[in-house]
């Protein structure tokens, strides 16, 4: 009997504070709208993306919305592939440059002259 009078009279302030919380709060109308939360780390707009900038890119938190696992595995392996593409190109650059720079060297024949030119 004790017990039932102690939840009575629990469930009685409980309901107390909540009507008084939400008549209380009433006056000042409903809460304002919260901004959206933006990336903290937003990739660079003013130069090409690197490892290093998606490294440091992280999505912002959400009750439903991505598993973290699964995109930093992504982000990981769009880092490798920039590195390897940033390789690849720095690789072709420099045959192009190594092929441009023999094309500027004048010429050398290394055929045997002719029979006229000996005579």
């Amino acid at each position: 009997m004790v017990m039932f009078l102690f939840l009575v009279i629990a469930l009685a302030v409980v309901v107390t504070a909540v009507t008084l919380a939400v008549v209380s709060g009433g006056d000042s109308g409903p809460l304002p709208e919260a901004a959206p939360e933006r990336l903290r780390d937003p990739l660079p707009p003013d130069r090409p993306v690197g490892r290093a900038d998606v490294e440091r890119l992280r999505f912002p938190l959400v009750v439903r919305g991505y598993r973290m696992a699964e995109v930093d595995d992504a982000l990981g392996r769009l880092g490798a592939e920039l590195a390897e593409r940033d390789a690849r190109i720095a690789d072709l650059e420099a045959a192009l440059a190594g092929a441009r720079a023999a094309a500027t060297r004048p010429h050398v024949s290394m055929d045997k002259p002719a029979q006229e030119e000996q005579q």
